[in-house]
Parts: C-alpha cells; sequence; structure tokens
C-alpha cells in the first residue's frame, strides 16, 4: 500500500474522519503518511485529539445531588401557572 501525497488543504479538511475513525486503511494512512511529514498539520492533528479527549473526560463527572435539586425546583417552577398571567 503506498500513500498518496496529500496537501495540507485535503488533510484538513479529512482531519475529523480521521480521528473519527471513519476513513478506509488506505485514506487513513495517506493522512498518518502526511502528518509524519508535516509539523503544521501534525500540531492540528494533536490539538484536535486533546481536545476530545477534555470534552470526553468532562462528561463523565456525575453533577452534585445538589445541583440536581436545583434543577428540579426551576423546572417545578415551570410547571406550575403564573398567578399575575392569564391563561
Amino acid at each position: 500500500m503506498n500513500p498518496r501525497a496529500m496537501s495540507c488543504e485535503e488533510v484538513i479538511e479529512r482531519l475529523f474522519d480521521y480521528l473519527d475513525r471513519e476513513l478506509d486503511s488506505q485514506q487513513a494512512a495517506d493522512i498518518e503518511w502526511h502528518l509524519a511529514r508535516c509539523r503544521d498539520c501534525f500540531t492540528r492533528a494533536e490539538f484536535e485529539r486533546r481536545l476530545r479527549a477534555r470534552v470526553a473526560a468532562t462528561g463523565t463527572a456525575k453533577a452534585p445531588p445538589r445541583l440536581h435539586q436545583r434543577i428540579r425546583i426551576l423546572l417545578d417552577g415551570f410547571d406550575e401557572p403564573d398567578p399575575g398571567r392569564n391563561p
């Protein structure tokens, strides 16, 4: 499998598909070959990888019970009719 030379524009255009592992093996190899040789694109890819990892890590933290309670109170307030408003 010989890698195809890609321009930086092509790599950036396909970068999210590459990071999501949505490319076939040849396309992924082409991008990996480019990233191994282009510092700018490699830096961009690493930034996106790290950003995704941080976003994913923040989604694993549980909200404290007090926050759940405050949200429930706010939501319950929307269910109650406003006495000053005509329905």
